[in-house]
């Protein structure tokens, strides 16, 4: 079974087309930030440190902004990372938002 190929010969467009560098709005590498909204407690806090450090080696766990939702059921995160890529952040948005205890990503 062959997976179907993305492009002009198939029809199909890449969901996020390649930005030439120059027409970039973000200028690598730089601080990104992201935030990531789910349940509050530390198996959530600990799956999205996983899916980040994947993709940005140096970060920082303890630079992570922590703001508990009023009532105390969720758990709002601002992670810094350093963005080297338009490839490197849609990894890193794919990989927070397949996560089950994720129910945001901005």
């Amino acid at each position: 079974m062959s997976t179907p190929k993305s492009g002009p010969q198939s029809g199909h467009q890449p969901v996020n087309p390649p930005v030439p560098p120059e027409e970039s709005l973000i200028q690598y590498p730089s601080t990104f930030p992201i935030k990531v909204m789910g349940a509050h407690h530390e198996a959530f806090v600990a799956a999205v440190v996983e899916v980040v450090v994947q993709h940005d080696p140096g970060f920082d766990a303890g630079t992570i902004e922590r703001r508990p939702s009023s009532s105390g059921n969720y758990l709002g995160l601002t992670v810094l990372v350093t963005a080297t890529s338009r490839e490197q952040l849609d990894n890193i948005y794919r990989g927070l938002t397949s996560l089950s205890h994720v129910k945001y990503v901005l």
